[in-house]
């Protein structure tokens, strides 16, 4: 099985990649946990759910697309949230982004994240034809 590495700006110094692809007859792109605290401007996203949220999925599709997937890629995601009481806002945003087709999903409440002020994380498969 041939792996590839996605490099990110950032995650080097943190030890992992955004993704890692394998392929056999299909490729499939194993994705890291994505954040969203900040937008692709650079403007900090503290305390806005929505926005943190919003920017995990542009997030994910930006590190997908340079493996060649996209979002309608994805067959699993585990969803990492600081605060219980958003997951119902989470699913309306994901509603929206998948339509009726939903990835496979967990989603779990944490204590916190290496950076306290996000609010949401998302980790991810993805399989390709």
């Amino acid at each position: 099985m041939a792996r590839e590495f996605i490099k990110g700006d950032w995650q080097q110094g943190r030890a992992f990649s955004p993704a890692v692809v394998t392929t056999d007859s299909r490729k499939t792109i194993w994705l890291a946990g994505h954040g969203g605290l900040k937008s692709d401007d650079g403007t900090v996203l503290k305390g806005d759910f929505d926005a943190q949220c919003r920017q995990c999925f542009r997030n994910l599709e930006k590190t997908l697309a340079q493996a060649g997937g996209t979002l309608r890629d994805i067959v699993t995601m585990t969803v990492f949230l600081t605060d219980v009481r958003q997951t119902t806002r989470m699913t309306e945003i994901r509603t929206e982004i998948f339509g009726d087709n939903f990835p496979a999903s967990a989603a779990i409440t944490v204590t916190g994240f290496a950076t306290p002020e996000m609010m949401i994380e998302i980790q991810a498969v993805a399989v390709l034809d």
